[in-house]
């Protein structure tokens, strides 16, 4: 019988092993269709292990799926679900952070008020358990500077935070310190800090696009432009950066200049192996479609659209496309 027992547990102990190393693989390669863009084989990796095993790091997987796909209430039911598996992991609640802040802004007044000051708690949260997050830091500053003291934000708070990131990240805190003397109106010194972000980079492609947001913001079209382009040259000698070029365009539709520079640099970074969930390749794809819808190319359009439904089938703003 003790023979017996002891082949028992060694077998049992086989197969936990075995199913916690597919586990692994599985949310390996749910992350990997993640960043990819691939949002539809992402779900269905996960939802084949996160809920029958209640792992967080599956939780909190699910949960930036449905953040890139935009549905913004499942997203935080995920992200809660993974704080309350693991409560010490601090991108866990900076994640439920960021998806509870999409819910609030899209919310009745009262419940945005309520919303709002959970969303400062995870953050506040986020940075507590781990106070070299330079993420969940700078998210930390931009709710303070940005939301209303009524709600815990304040621009002396986000200050505060600025001088963490000095030693920590000085881009991210340069870049901080632009936002908060923007709120504050004080545009030459916003416009200097960005500037300084750019100068201290080793990937400035991002931060010249930040810097053509300042732009977009106060008009000046001329230097958006620039810096869209620097961003664009910068990008194209940083195989890292590729995400700039998605940003770089955004700013180019918004404000509907250049849209055959802005095509060519969303099809750039689809084709890219720079891909992360910053940028969805679904939400490039739907970007495309309507800039060749606008160029005329309702068959490039076509094809666009279809492209950005294949990786992520319910995506709505692809769903809801017209031209």
């Amino acid at each position: 019988m003790r023979v017996l027992s002891a082949l028992l547990l060694g077998a049992a102990a086989a197969i936990s092993a075995f199913a916690q190393g597919g586990a692994r693989q599985q949310l390996a390669q749910a992350n990997t269709a993640l960043q990819a863009g691939e949002a539809d084989k992402a779900l269905a990796l996960l939802d084949t292990y996160a809920r029958p095993h209640g792992s967080a790091e599956a939780y909190n997987l699910r949960c930036r799926v449905l953040y890139t796909l935009e549905h913004w209430d499942a997203a935080a039911n995920d992200c809660e679900q993974a704080v309350k598996l693991d409560g010490e992991n601090s991108d866990d609640h900076m994640w439920l952070a960021r998806a509870l802040g999409e819910r609030a802004s899209r919310a009745s007044f009262m419940n945005a008020y309520s919303l709002a000051k959970r969303v400062r708690a995870e953050f506040e949260e986020a940075t507590r358990l781990n106070p070299r997050n330079g993420e969940a830091l700078s998210d930390l500053g931009e709710y303070y500077y940005s939301a209303p003291g009524v709600v815990g934000g304040g621009t002396d708070k986000a200050e505060v935070v600025a001088a963490q990131l000095d030693k920590l990240d000085p881009v991210r805190a340069h870049e901080l310190r632009g936002h908060i003397a923007e709120q504050r109106k004080d545009y030459g010194t916003a416009e200097r800090e960005l500037k300084q972000a750019i100068a201290g980079s080793a990937h400035p492609a991002f931060q010249w696009m930040t810097l053509a947001s300042f732009y977009r913001h106060h008009e000046r079209w001329t230097e958006m432009e620039s810096a869209v382009r620097s961003g664009e040259n910068a990008a194209e000698r940083d195989k890292h950066a590729g995400v700039a070029l998605y940003n770089g365009a955004s700013e180019l539709i918004r404000t509907k200049r250049d849209p055959a520079r802005a095509a060519r640099m969303l099809e750039e970074y689809v084709a890219s192996s720079a891909k992360t969930e910053e940028a969805p390749a679904f939400a490039a794809h739907t970007m495309l479609a309507r800039l060749r819808a606008q160029l005329g190319d309702t068959a490039a359009a076509s094809r666009e659209r279809a492209a950005a439904l294949a990786l992520a089938h319910d995506y709505k703003p692809a769903l809801d496309l017209k031209y």
